[in-house]
């Protein structure tokens, strides 16, 4: 990563906030060849051969998990992706489909996409363990777990310093070199390494963002 790059990425509250509503406007509303989150949410509720809610979701998660696995396939999203900083291209990528999943279970869950509310939560997912932390710093009561019904009666303004943290958090993980470094190092092996880690990421941020958005009355088919 040279100097120009790490500039670029350098966290500030504009760039924060424009990273995270990018992210999330190419998520929700989809970005060839990805279709919408909503539009994924929909293929799994029409299809019969699911008990109920959870066994789709937890189908959503496998196979968005196996994206995250093909770098080949992040990659060429990459192509397409457009953010307002320069990371590679196969983080924002990542990032994205992680987010579009998000979304999916919201969606699967009867959550409106087009609220902020739940467009915040789906970011708060993305992060996981983070998000608590950027809820704590605020002053917000969650108690062991980020659930939908702990944000429901955040005011607007402090939804925009939720996204605006998380957008710091991204930034961050994005400037940090590590296993870009042992990537670097050993091509072939990094590639192995960094493909499992995503798919092992997508499927935490799934399994979390099945918990914020699933309750027991949506559990139900």
């Amino acid at each position: 990563m040279d100097d120009s790059t790490k500039d670029n990425i350098e966290p500030t509250p504009s760039k924060a906030l424009q990273l995270v509503r990018r992210i999330l406007n190419q998520a929700i509303d989809g970005v060839a060849p990805l279709s919408s989150a909503s539009d994924l949410a929909e293929e799994y509720l029409i299809d019969q051969s699911y008990d109920d809610r959870d066994e789709r979701v937890d189908a959503v998660i496998r196979w968005e998990a196996a994206k995250n696995f093909t770098s080949g396939f992040l990659t060429g999203l990459g192509g397409v992706v457009t953010l307002p900083v320069t990371i590679p291209s196969a983080l924002g990528a990542s990032w994205i489909i992680q987010a579009r999943m998000c979304g999916a279970i919201a969606a699967i869950y009867g959550h409106s996409l087009q609220e902020d509310r739940v467009r915040t939560l789906v970011l708060l997912a993305v992060i996981g363990d983070s998000g608590k932390e950027i809820l704590k710093e605020l002053g917000i009561r969650i108690g062991r777990r980020v659930t939908a019904a702990a944000i429901d009666r955040i005011p607007g303004r402090v939804l925009v310093e939720i996204n605006k943290r998380v957008g710091f958090r991204l930034l961050t993980k994005a400037g940090e070199r590590g296993l870009v470094n042992f990537a670097k190092i050993v091509p072939v092996v990094g590639g192995v390494v960094g493909g499992s880690f995503d798919a092992t990421m997508c499927v935490g941020v799934g399994k979390t963002a099945k918990r914020i958005f699933r309750t027991e009355k949506q559990s139900d088919a």
